[in-house]
């Protein structure tokens, strides 16, 4: 089993920033892709970014490229997600994902999630 706990949400105005952080309890963290999803009010939750175990190979939603940035310290059991120029569509709870071995970026595909962290962007 790994536990995943997200933290660093909160309220932003527009064009703000935040940084996610998701702590894994696992020694072998490195095992694992990682990942960012999100659900917004009354929307089905959607992908946002994913990693590999080197922190090599990226992916991004297109609606968050070029903003958001997903890295991983693998020393630290550490996922992580910078988040610029933000807008009030960014509004969701943000949730990291595991899956061992390759990364992917289909929710259904992953195997651990967290409890999830509250993002707000005021406009």
């Amino acid at each position: 089993q790994v536990q995943l706990v997200e933290s660093g949400g909160g309220l932003v105005q527009a064009g703000g920033s935040l940084r996610l952080s998701c702590a894994a309890s696992t020694r072998t963290f490195s095992n694992y892709a990682m990942g960012w999803f999100r659900q917004a009010p009354g929307k089905e939750r959607e992908f946002v970014a994913a990693i590999n175990w080197s922190d090599v190979s990226t992916y991004y939603a297109t609606s968050v490229k070029g903003r958001f940035t997903i890295s991983r310290d693998n020393a630290k059991n550490t996922l992580y997600l910078q988040m610029n120029s933000l807008k009030p569509e960014d509004t969701a709870v943000y949730y990291c994902a595991a899956k061992y071995g390759m990364v992917v970026t289909r929710q259904n595909r992953m195997d651990y999630w967290g409890q999830g962290t509250q993002v707000t962007v005021s406009s």
